[in-house]
């Protein structure tokens, strides 16, 4: 199995918001920058839990996909989206970069790397922007 589909098999484990399935993908002593610079880092599988179920109450839908990638050993590259949608029926769609470290079968370190300013520009009503949309637009792999 590549990473890629490692990585794919937790994507879609999000979009059921299957959270033990998503864990089970990960090492004990997990490091996930689910906003890398932005807000520090989810360390050990009950700090990935707690985000996962503190960001996970507010969304409906996923539509989350991946752009392109990009496999160097135990590490795996990506671009793509997050797109969902709010509780309160607003559609985010957040352009992100990511790197995904392995070890073994796991992950064991994750860092996503996106702008914190267009999600909330978009929960404040805003809506996508013309280059959002354009990055979003691309057919995912």
């Amino acid at each position: 199995m590549t990473r890629m589909q490692q990585f794919q098999a937790v994507i879609d484990g999000w979009k059921r918001k299957d959270v033990d399935f998503v864990l089970s993908q990960m090492t004990d002593d997990v490091v996930w920058h689910y906003a890398a610079a932005i807000a520090p880092a989810a360390k050990g599988k009950d700090a990935a839990r707690a985000f996962i179920d503190q960001f996970g109450k507010n969304i409906g839908e996923v539509r989350w996909r991946i752009f392109h990638h990009a496999e160097v050993g135990d590490r795996l590259f990506v671009e793509g989206v997050d797109e969902y949608d709010t509780k309160d029926g607003i559609v985010i769609a957040a352009p992100y970069a990511g790197v995904i470290e392995f070890r073994g079968d796991k992950i064991s370190g994750w860092r996503d790397y996106v702008d914190r300013g267009v999600i909330e520009a978009q929960k404040a009503g805003g809506g996508w922007s013309d280059q959002v949309r354009e990055l979003v637009g691309r057919p995912a792999q």
